[in-house]
């Protein structure tokens, strides 16, 4: 595999810098992975905006919400051959610590997350883990197939909630990551109502079906009553990451309902603990994702139950990803940007 190739390195001040960099060929028990979409998420943008910097360093390639096709195969990988579409779960744990021994790999202690600990997917060929690898659907398109990583967060998000057939779910935040946990949610059989500020993004959320609000205009709580009889929400999703959003997830909670913390905050939010009290709710965190989460997302974009058409906004070549970033940071309608990496 003596080549070379593009990559796009993060150097820092908001800004990429493409260049041909030498394909690492795979060692052992690795796979390399022709990248052929990979798309722009929030943690990139954190890195983008220099959040991250002392994580990242400036001589990092990110990126993580990928598709591609496997291009070379390392010593000692079985059932994985040159051609397969596949994708990335880019968790490498430590197999060692508490969480590993407990089950719970993908939230180890020393969890290097790929893309962001590690080099990431926004070159033209990676080269990772195999156990990190799911096999594609030969007829999957490969556009589609690069929302797989944020689906199975989604997938996550729901199957920790517990939501069952028919109860009345509220999604805080019909970003990218909310309206796809809507959108699971959805298939899982759960009434949704999203809620969301950005009448653009309310927009899309309405083009796919979905009830919507915006909190800044009708009053959040009042309509939940009114749409649940005056029950609640049997299960609320906080993806916001505000402290209004905190706010509205235990106002519009049902007596025992579930609330899952998707969002990550910037800052520690307060939580109205007197409303879990006197409602005995129930709070789940929600991280990333298992690979059981994967199979379920895959499965879900096979089916055509994620409308990706309307969720992917724009797509871009590698070589145009600091223009890419720049619009994203300044647009009002992006919902879900993807870089095109192959040729």
């Amino acid at each position: 595999m003596s080549q070379s190739i593009l990559a796009a390195f993060y150097r820092g001040d908001h800004r990429f810098s493409v260049e041909t960099v030498d394909v690492r060929a795979p060692g052992e028990g690795e796979v390399a992975v022709r990248i052929a979409y990979c798309g722009i998420c929030g943690t990139d943008m954190h890195v983008f905006h220099g959040n991250m910097d002392a994580r990242v360093g400036f001589e990092r390639v990110i990126g993580h919400e990928m598709s591609g096709v496997i291009e070379a195969v390392g010593a000692g990988v079985e059932g994985l051959t040159k051609g397969q579409k596949v994708v990335v779960r880019p968790l490498d744990h430590c197999g060692e610590c508490p969480a590993c021994t407990a089950g719970h790999q993908h939230i180890c202690h020393n969890l290097k997350f790929l893309g962001l600990d590690t080099e990431g997917a926004f070159q033209e060929i990676w080269t990772v883990p195999a156990h990190t690898l799911h096999i594609l659907p030969d007829d999957m398109r490969l556009d589609h197939a690069a929302l797989i990583e944020p689906v199975a967060v989604a997938c996550h998000d729901v199957r920790l909630s517990g939501l069952a057939k028919g109860e009345d779910v509220v999604v805080i935040g019909g970003g990218p990551i909310g309206v796809l946990v809507a959108a699971v949610a959805r298939a899982a059989g759960g009434n949704v109502l999203i809620s969301e500020v950005n009448e653009n993004r309310l927009a899309i959320a309405a083009k796919m079906g979905f009830d919507t609000i915006n909190p800044a205009k009708s009053d959040l709580v009042d309509s939940i009553q009114k749409r649940t009889g005056g029950k609640g929400a049997d299960v609320v999703f906080e993806v916001s990451g505000t402290q209004p959003g905190v706010d509205a997830m235990t106002a519009v909670a049902a007596v025992r309902a579930r609330l899952v913390m998707v969002a990550i905050h910037a800052q520690k939010p307060q939580i109205d603990l007197f409303r879990f009290f006197w409602r005995e709710l129930e709070l789940k965190g929600a991280r990333v994702y298992e690979p059981a989460d994967y199979e379920k997302a895959i499965q879900l974009v096979a089916r055509g139950e994620i409308d990706a058409e309307t969720i992917i906004t724009d797509v871009s070549p590698l070589t145009d990803i600091q223009q890419a970033f720049e619009a994203l940071d300044a647009s009002p309608t992006a919902l879900k940007s993807l870089i095109k990496v192959g040729a």
